[in-house]
């Protein structure tokens, strides 16, 4: 392995392809694919689903491209993007310091990546920020450290080791005084079935309830000693954008797969044992090697959350829910003393993206109007039994919106409702789109709520202020 790459492969795969101009033959491409397209597929069958369904037939394909481009750092090295970049930058003395004067610091903040977990293969998101001291008269370009940073981002990683990797090719690359690395992580946390639920009273805490954060730091260098002024000067400039280093971690484990207990696909042995060895092709395909130690366990891990998601056809109806839904008042809303709105605010969605096979998640608002009196109970906990039990299949959200409100229909035996979905899809991270903070939101009407204007701007009226309540 070169120092400055830094890889774990060096000009060719473990099974033995090689590169050719930093990018695979055409045909090595296409095989590569067709091992992932066939190990989706194990995966699929094995979830219950038809991968010759429509809405499925290309997700094989999508799952293969989306792999490719979040893994494609493996085939790439440091040296073919720093080379050609350095500049002379003279400044008064000759020693460390030319290109900002006494000191010299240079840093790059918020640079907006992915990678992929090593531990379970779900994307995390990553803010990069990093520093360097110019040293030998020599300058780099702005733009390859955040290329260099992604070429290791794009590889099967964790925090620590990913800053560790970024500091150390870039001080073998531009031969700088010293080089630092500050990480900020976001891993969503993904909930097993009891916790969505117990949860779901809780509207204030959804949105932190989605990702675990860590911030780690790498030096070199002057950047060495936390105790000199390179290192306090690096945080000072971190600061003026609001990012304080200085932070503890959050107080557990980083990848929170091995908190999931959902056992795998229930018992079965021959079913678990042909999922973890498709992944572990994925792994191999990819340019990884699946025995390595910390992959040990990943195959286990990736198929144990996928797990969550396999196909049931029973709706259990929980009926001891947390309290009756809220009425919204018919004067403020314009309409008639008779006509009462109740409503359901941000009950917590997970579910899996069928396209890519990517988490998304969210929360969803549901608002009714009161049947006859022979109306069953409705209650919190009835409702986001209906919202888990069509999150916990392979879904799209305008798919997913519609069924809520039919099912809804069906098993209250009223039409008059409204759902409206708001998701973060864990695909826009990813394939290249790399749409950090973007959501998705979703509606779907019934009855009355589809033709009376009134009533659909009251309901839409109070998510607001609920949802801006919870937020403060």
């Amino acid at each position: 392995m070169g120092a400055l790459d830094g890889g774990h492969y060096n000009g060719k795969l473990e099974n033995g392809v090689k590169f050719n101009g930093g990018c695979l033959e055409e045909e090595e491409k296409e095989t590569t694919t067709a091992t992932i397209e066939d190990a989706v597929k194990v995966l699929l069958q094995a979830l219950g689903e038809d991968s010759n369904r429509e809405g499925l037939k290309k997700t094989p394909l999508r799952v293969a491209k989306a792999l490719r481009e979040g893994t494609r750092g493996y085939k790439q090295k440091v040296k073919d993007i720093v080379q050609g970049s350095l500049f002379p930058e003279a400044g008064l003395d000759s020693g460390v310091g030319h290109a900002g004067g006494a000191g010299g610091l240079v840093v790059v903040r918020d640079i907006d990546l992915f990678s992929y977990c090593e531990s379970c293969l779900l994307p995390f998101q990553v803010r990069c920020h990093v520093g360097y001291v110019p040293s030998g008269q020599r300058v780099v370009g702005l733009s390859k450290l955040s290329r260099v940073a992604d070429v290791f981002a794009k590889r099967l990683q964790d925090p620590q080791r990913l800053a560790d990797k970024v500091c150390l090719a870039l001080h073998n690359g531009i031969k700088p005084a010293g080089v630092a690395v500050a990480l900020e992580c976001w891993h969503i946390q993904f909930p097993g079935v009891e916790r969505t639920c117990t949860d779901s009273h809780h509207p204030s805490k959804v949105n932190m309830q989605g990702w675990i954060k860590v911030s780690v730091c790498s030096s070199s260098g002057v950047f060495d000693n936390k105790n000199e002024d390179a290192w306090a000067d690096f945080l000072s400039l971190l600061k003026l954008r609001g990012v304080n280093m200085e932070e503890k971690p959050l107080d557990q484990c980083w990848c929170p797969s091995g908190s999931l207990n959902v056992p795998i696909c229930n018992g079965h042995k021959n079913t678990r044992n042909t999922m973890t060895t498709a992944v572990g092709g994925i792994l191999h395909s990819l340019g990884e090697d699946p025995i390595r130690k910390e992959l040990l366990g990943t195959p286990q891990r990736f198929c144990q959350w996928l797990m969550n998601f396999k196909k049931s056809s029973n709706l259990e109806m929980k009926m001891n829910g947390f309290g009756a839904a809220t009425e919204v008042d018919p004067l403020q809303a314009n309409l008639s003393r008779d006509d009462k709105i109740y409503s359901e605010i941000n009950l917590p969605l997970w579910s899996l993206c069928e396209h890519h096979l990517l988490p998304f998640y969210g929360v969803v608002h549901i608002g009714y109007f009161q049947g006859n009196e022979n109306q069953k109970s409705i209650t919190r906990s009835s409702l986001q039994s209906i919202v888990h039990f069509h999150g916990s299949k392979l879904q799209v959200q305008e798919r997913l919106t519609r069924q809520i409100a039919e099912t809804y229909s069906s098993v209250f035996g009223c039409g008059d409702v409204m759902v409206v979905v708001e998701a973060n899809h864990i695909c826009m991270i990813s394939r290249g789109i790399e749409k950090v903070g973007s959501s998705t939101a979703t509606i779907a009407v019934l009855g009355r709520f589809s033709t009376d204007s009134a009533a659909k701007a009251a309901f839409l009226q109070m998510v607001s202020t609920t949802t801006a309540t919870a937020g403060r």
